[in-house]
């Protein structure tokens, strides 16, 4: 037996629009404004620390380095908050992610060299590593099942307009130092905030419960019903760090091998996918309302997201004003990250909800190294494949296997949440 009910007498339901929501949502908005400012300032920080940037391949390989360990700083700060937010609380999590890489982000406006940078960009990918599926968790045990999906994707919509503002803070600033130490401040102002948001009900009932184990991230690997559950949630998010780290990141590159000179900005480009990832994410918690099923919404998106692959990659896109449209209309495509890691969220019992929300959508940028791999380490540099080749193919390669996993993946809309995990 997998799981069993639990009695929660205390769980006070609150509005969408509450407190804990718009919180989470802000948190979120800081989370993403720190996470994509790399990408966002990438050129000129390079530039700041000594790298040389008509040397292609040391900026490839400055900038690959940074984003990497940022990654990885993720995929290891998902399993420690997903942890201790089911051991000490989601508040805790709240509390202690967004201390840390708000103080990484202090840091990191000082570096001088590749190797700092990546370091302080490692430490800030561990603390923003809780933020998202914390907040998701939280939200999700505090409202009702059928409004739920709504008050996530809003939380996820709301938050991911922390990218615009990053691209526009940094084109009023000038300065990308400045705009990490701006990041660090606006971590230091939601904590403050944070202080009235009240802690899940759930949680509180299920840490009264004799014998319950909470947050072992190893019970995902010891029931093979449990680890199926998990590792289809990890991979059906892949399509979103593929297109935003590897075809939005370099649609510059991509640009000049599709129609030659341009003068494409990946930041602006960034800006304008994740503004529309934004839209994206509130407008599927709609669709998945209306259907009353995550996976029907999400299926509209995965099909709408291959069409904007194909329109990507084809003789269309051969204008800068082309390319930033089909980045954005990528960017909407993408725009279930809400959905994705709530489904991840309901999949598991109060036990363990905090580490799956959490290591989930951190697995998955956790994996943007493996695809940076493939795209440039195997198709380019191994097999010898052009740039547009090697973009094609691995996108062939993800979508298949998201669509493959979203196939064996379980409904949760209607899913009861107040359910414990046994080893």
């Amino acid at each position: 037996m997998e799981f069993y009910k639990i009695k929660i007498m205390t769980e006070k339901k609150v509005a969408i629009l509450s407190l804990t929501v718009i919180v989470a949502a802000l948190g979120y908005f800081v989370d993403i404004y720190d996470l994509l400012l790399f990408t966002i300032v990438r050129e000129p920080s390079l530039q700041g620390i000594g790298v040389v940037l008509t040397d292609k391949a040391q900026v490839l390989t400055a900038s690959t380095k940074i984003i990497n360990w940022q990654m990885v700083g993720l995929l290891i700060g998902g399993v420690i908050w997903g942890t201790i937010g089911d051991k000490k609380g989601r508040l805790s999590v709240l509390f202690g992610s967004i201390a840390l890489y708000s103080i990484a982000n202090f840091f990191t406006a000082y570096v001088q060299t590749v190797d700092q940078y990546a370091w302080a960009r490692f430490v800030a990918g561990v603390g923003l590593a809780g933020e998202l599926g914390a907040g998701i968790t939280l939200v999700s045990e505090l409202l009702p099942k059928e409004k739920r999906g709504i008050g996530t994707s809003l939380v996820a919509g709301i938050g991911l307009f922390g990218a615009v503002f990053a691209y526009f803070i940094y084109k009023a600033t000038n300065d990308w130092r400045l705009c990490y130490k701006i990041g660090a401040g606006l971590g230091v102002v939601l904590l403050l905030l944070r202080i009235s948001v009240a802690e899940s009900g759930m949680f509180k009932e299920v840490k009264q419960q004799v014998g319950v184990q909470r947050g072992n991230f190893f019970m995902f690997f010891t029931d093979a019903k449990r680890f199926k559950k998990y590792f289809l949630a990890i991979l059906i998010g892949l399509p979103t760090w593929y297109v935003i780290g590897v075809l939005v990141n370099f649609s510059n590159r991509f640009a000049k091998e599709l129609y030659g000179d341009n003068h494409i900005e990946s930041g602006r480009a960034i800006m304008y996918a994740y503004a529309a990832i934004a839209v994206g994410d509130i407008l599927i918690g709609l669709v998945s309302q209306y259907f009353k099923s995550r996976k029907k919404a999400l299926l509209c998106f995965f099909i709408l997201c291959i069409a904007s692959l194909i329109l990507f990659f084809s003789s269309y896109n051969n204008s800068d004003t082309r390319m930033y449209a089909i980045c954005s209309l990528l960017g909407f495509s993408t725009g279930f990250w809400a959905i994705f890691i709530t489904m991840g969220a309901e999949q598991f019992g109060t036990n363990l909800r905090a580490t799956a929300a959490t290591t989930i959508p951190n697995m998955v940028r956790g994996a943007l190294p493996l695809i940076n791999m493939m795209f440039l380490d195997l198709f380019q540099k191994a097999w010898g494949w052009d740039l547009l080749k090697s973009g094609i193919i691995t996108g062939v390669v993800v979508m298949s296997i998201t669509l493959i996993a979203f196939y064996f993946t379980e409904e949760t809309f209607h899913k009861d949440l107040n359910y414990v995990e046994i080893p």
